[in-house]
């Protein structure tokens, strides 16, 4: 919000002042005075210490061309985009800066994930975030790139990016990456609210409603994925009677309006939850058309993730040996290979082959790959299957 509002400062002030902020948060607030609007304190400290910043620089360094100041000069435009928040990732998907630089960046200093989260989001090391973001902060100062909001007619070309930038949040909301919580519901809100905002605006098109469809039918399934007593749950021991059949049944509406003559991978992505969505019970799943499905965006965008998530369907569709196979080439992927859903899926698949000693070897493994207590508990009750060979 910073490099919005004050065009010409830099990240490393802005975050500066953050840091700055949240400082005099921590020695001026007790649990008897806090602020009722704590955001809106945050915001308008920040605020306040940027401007006496520039206030002062000004002072050092008078401006030739006029020596006034005007604060009204660091405000919104108005503009297609009427939501401060979407409005940065415009500003952040700036032509200048690469395409994972753009993405980095939103999901840093706009959506406020912390670098092992954007590691594991994006398949790199916390080491290979880092460097990237000294890289782009160089790169900004140096070339003086303001992260501003574009011109209505350069927008529809930054779409793209914030259509991914969109997608990851809700991702990161449905399925956390890193910390204790393993949902964020306020992400998954924050995603939906943007994306609809969007799609009012005269900005929006087919792949826009075919994003919006995907996290509707996601979003109806977020309350079944824990039971009553806390276990996570895996789309099998759902119950269904707690989706939300209202978010289904708009998803499908958003879905039919998506359809065109170009298909995304958003519109896959929309299509296999919404199958899985309108399935009575697991076994009911039309596991062969979802297995079509993921190879069609396989096709279009190779990804160790869609590939593990096509391998699950061709499991479930009958096609095992494939399935094995695919799994098993994965394991070559260093990246993957660390992350726990592949052990996972290998562990429960030997389970329903009942080969318990290769279930346990790769549910050992990914044991020992999360941290989220939900999912070591999950992994715990495949082990105890295992091991009393049910």
């Amino acid at each position: 919000m910073l490099l919005y509002c004050f065009r010409d400062m830099d990240i490393e002030t802005a975050e500066d002042i953050v840091q700055d902020t949240f400082s005099s948060a921590l020695t001026s607030w007790t649990a008897d005075n806090a602020p009722f609007n704590a955001d809106g304190w945050l915001f308008k400290v920040c605020r306040n210490k940027a401007l006496n910043k520039i206030k002062t620089a000004r002072r050092i360094h008078p401006l030739t061309e006029r020596e006034d100041f005007n604060e009204e000069e660091f405000v919104f435009t108005e503009s297609s985009v009427n939501d401060h928040q979407l409005k940065l990732l415009f500003a952040c998907a700036h032509p200048d800066l690469s395409p994972k630089v753009q993405v980095v960046i939103t999901l840093k200093y706009v959506i406020s994930l912390k670098v092992e989260a954007i590691a594991k989001i994006l398949a790199m090391s916390v080491d290979g975030v880092d460097k990237l973001l000294v890289r782009a902060r160089q790169k900004i100062k140096e070339e003086k790139i303001l992260l501003q909001e574009p011109p209505v007619v350069a927008l529809k070309f930054r779409m793209p990016i914030v259509h991914k930038i969109l997608y990851l949040v809700f991702n990161e909301g449905y399925k956390s990456s890193w910390g204790k919580q393993l949902i964020r519901e306020e992400l998954c809100e924050d995603a939906l609210i943007m994306t609809k905002i969007l799609l009012e605006s005269n900005l929006a098109n087919k792949e826009t409603a075919a994003l919006y469809a995907l996290m509707l039918f996601n979003a109806a399934r977020l309350r079944s994925r824990f039971s009553s007593t806390g276990e996570l749950l895996d789309l099998e021991e759902q119950d269904r009677g707690l989706w939300s059949r209202d978010l289904i049944m708009l998803g499908a509406e958003y879905l039919h309006q998506s359809k065109g003559d170009y298909v995304s991978a958003y519109h896959y992505e929309a299509s296999i939850a919404y199958l899985h969505c309108n399935a009575k019970n697991f076994r009911s799943t039309d596991w062969n058309t979802i297995r079509g499905l993921y190879l069609k965006l396989l096709h279009q965008n190779p990804n160790p993730f869609i590939e593990l998530n096509y391998a699950i369907a061709l499991y479930y569709s009958g096609k095992k040996e494939d399935a094995f196979t695919i799994l098993n080439i994965l394991q070559q992927n260093s990246f993957l290979n660390q992350y726990y859903l592949l052990n996972a899926t290998l562990g429960k698949m030997h389970l329903l082959e009942k080969n318990y000693i290769n279930s346990e070897k790769y549910l050992h493994a990914a044991l020992k790959q999360t941290n989220m207590e939900a999912e070591k508990n999950f992994i715990r009750k495949l082990l105890e299957k295992a091991a009393n060979k049910e």
